[in-house]
């Protein structure tokens, strides 16, 4: 009974850690890029990767298809976000965002992002091949990825935040934390630089000290409202001690007492885009055994990657 109640908490207490971002698991040898840090060396959590040859295969030949689909598009910037642990229990697919930029024509997409650096313990800017950002899932036979693809003006302005080292490391907490709350300067987790960026960009705020409030201050002006997520369980709430990468006091008693967490996950940057910036698009990923389903549009792919009307079907050879 006891082996079987540690094995429970230890996942419990994961799934807390994988509600902001999935911050665990190097790309493996075999990615297209191992990343490269803004601002010193950064690693990820040191993992093995138990990928079958099938499994890779499948994974880089579907970031094929997400760079041919960004390529396509004629944009060079785009929001994407990724699946990582399974978040099922909470209602969401989507765990990890980040900006994928095409710095001239014939240059590769890259994903710029926050990981958390574990040898060092804290947050970093890093760069990463679109292979290795799709091989940061859990789930190597069924994954998901999404792209909102922006206007060239929305576009450009995040190109050029995003570029502006000052900006983009001064937006860096020095803490970390999975569910971060989106209106506190105490910590931050990976989706919440992605929103403080945008904010920066679109809000032309200028490089200072207090940047990181005033993003927050244009987000919430602007209408930057995750919705809770339902935790639903006092064990997760009462790990969350035990973790240097969750935190409970930066979140509100009530949100607390209820059980309901506010943190800037994919979902709802999406739909702030989507409110926001007219003309952005969006097209969603997914991958099986058998093969690609391509969706575009708003509507969310089918769990089980199930091809509805509309989308296209790419099977596997």
């Amino acid at each position: 009974m006891g082996a079987a109640w540690a094995c429970r908490l230890v996942s419990l207490g994961c799934q807390l850690v994988a509600l902001g971002c999935l911050v665990l698991g190097a790309p493996p040898a075999w990615a297209d890029s191992a990343g490269k840090a803004l601002s010193g060396v950064s690693t990820f959590c040191n993992a093995t990767s138990t990928a079958t040859p099938a499994q890779q295969d499948r994974l880089l030949r579907l970031a094929a298809i997400v760079k041919e689909t960004l390529d396509a598009s004629g944009h060079g910037v785009a929001l994407v976000s990724r699946n990582g642990t399974n978040l099922q229990r909470f209602g969401l697919r989507y765990s990890h965002a980040g900006i994928s930029i095409k710095s001239h024509d014939d240059g590769p997409w890259t994903v710029r992002q926050l990981y958390y650096a574990c040898d060092e313990q804290r947050p970093r800017v890093f760069d990463q091949g679109m292979s290795g950002f799709l091989l940061g899932t859990d789930n190597l036979d069924q994954s998901y990825v999404s792209m909102v693809l922006l206007p060239h003006a929305e576009g450009l302005a995040l190109q050029l935040a995003a570029q502006d080292r000052p900006r983009a490391l001064r937006l860096l907490a020095s803490t970390y934390s999975a569910n971060a709350h989106p209106f506190s300067l105490l910590y931050q987790n990976c989706n919440q630089w992605v929103a403080e960026l945008m904010a920066t960009a679109w809000g032309m705020l200028p490089d200072g000290d207090d940047l990181r409030a005033r993003a927050q201050g244009w987000l919430r002006l602007q209408g930057y409202a995750p919705a809770p997520v339902n935790v639903g369980s006092h064990w997760l709430m009462a790990l969350a001690p035990f973790s240097s990468m969750v935190h409970l006091d930066d979140h509100p008693q009530e949100d607390r007492d209820a059980l309901q967490l506010r943190t800037s996950l994919p979902d709802a940057i999406e739909a702030f885009v989507r409110e926001r910036v007219p003309g952005a698009q969006r097209v969603e990923l997914c991958h099986t055994e058998q093969h690609v389903v391509v969706r575009t549009g708003w509507a969310p792919m089918l769990d089980g990657c199930v091809a509805q009307a509309g989308d296209r079907v790419i099977a596997w050879h």
